[in-house]
């Protein structure tokens, strides 16, 4: 069984107590669930979820839960409405800015560049995941993103790093780093989950069809939503049952990871139903294929538009985190969004 939130409503003053539920705890309002069993499709109204099983309940508290903040040092990042993470790879191949940031001070001045712009924080790798990119190995992607994440922490940056490697994620976090973003989940490198869990740093735990084979595997879905949203399910279990507090965990579906244009369309029309985890959503669709695809293959200089419409159809379904290379121009169309929420919120 799965729920995603539906009939979403401005605001809930003056509808009745207990027909409308909040979102994770942030600035949206929803009064049904579309209830989803195999290939059973029902409406279920807010107020009549408790009767449809102990499942249902406990998605319901899933998805209503607001996420608690994470204290980082100094910083709190609060998950009440959306926040930017500024891509910055410092790695000559990736697939949007490969080359651009590939020495120490040039990757940490970007980096400050948006936070200055209004990034929440910093999204650092040093290995491409596009498909066909090389392995690097440890040591030298440990040499490309150590000294940034020191300069960036130094210039008041929160860091995570984006990684699949133990001794990356070891390295980045005694130079500073407070988040572990890995696109296998923990599961391409068998110490990576006790790395995490002796650190106690949240961590994002991405969707791939097959980890251990690189991001890009694969053979196609039945149910790519529920699929999905299971996998992610059980890693988040193996994860806390490994001894990280829950509450640490964010939750990644992996558009574009080993999955086709109508997958990742699906997945992004039915994003709200991954709240049903109980943890914060990422969303990284930035200068994604997909936008390609739709747009006349426009290269990936030209996606803007298209990065900024999916960052928006994420805000509308509330992810919590947006991660993107552009990070003024999303900044700003939050800020419009936001006014928009708050303006509907009192009628």
């Amino acid at each position: 069984m799965h729920l995603r939130p539906i009939h979403f409503v401005d605001t809930p003053v003056g509808l009745p107590d207990g027909s409308v539920a909040r979102l994770a705890g942030g600035m949206l309002w929803f009064a049904a669930y579309e209830l989803r069993e195999g290939a059973d499709r029902r409406v279920v109204p807010v107020a009549e979820i408790a009767g449809c099983g102990d499942r249902a309940l406990l998605l319901h508290q899933r998805i209503t839960a607001p996420r608690p903040p994470l204290t980082l040092g100094e910083r709190v990042l609060r998950f009440d409405q959306p926040l930017v993470a500024g891509i910055l790879n410092v790695t000559p191949d990736s697939f949007s800015d490969g080359g651009a940031h590939v020495d120490d001070p040039a990757g940490a001045a970007a980096g400050v560049d948006m936070l200055a712009a209004g990034a929440a924080l910093v999204d650092l790798g040093g290995e491409s995941t596009r498909p066909g990119a090389p392995l690097i190995w440890e040591g030298d992607e440990t040499k490309r993103v150590a000294p940034v994440v020191e300069r960036l922490v130094t210039a008041g940056a929160l860091v995570s790093i984006d990684t699949r490697k133990a001794p990356v994620m070891e390295a980045a976090l005694a130079a500073g780093a407070q988040i572990v973003n890995d696109v296998s989940a923990l599961l391409w490198d068998e110490r990576s989950p006790g790395v995490v869990a002796r650190a106690g740093c949240p961590v994002i735990l991405m969707h791939s069809p097959d980890p251990k084979a690189g991001p890009h595997g694969g053979s196609g879905y039945a149910d790519v939503v529920g699929e999905v949203f299971d996998w992610l399910e059980a890693r988040v279990d193996a994860v806390v049952a490994g001894g990280l507090d829950r509450a640490r965990i964010i939750v990644d579906p992996g558009i574009g990871f080993g999955k086709s244009l109508a997958d990742n369309l699906a997945l992004i029309n039915n994003l709200a139903l991954f709240h049903g985890l109980g943890c914060p959503i990422m969303l990284g669709a930035s200068r994604k294929r997909m936008i390609g695809a739709l747009s006349n293959e426009a290269p990936v200089s030209e996606r803007l538009g298209g990065s900024i419409a999916l960052a928006m159809k994420g805000a509308d379904a509330g992810v919590q985190l947006l991660r993107v290379h552009d990070v003024a121009e999303t900044v700003q169309a939050l800020r419009v969004w936001r006014g928009l929420r708050d303006r509907a919120l009192v009628g």
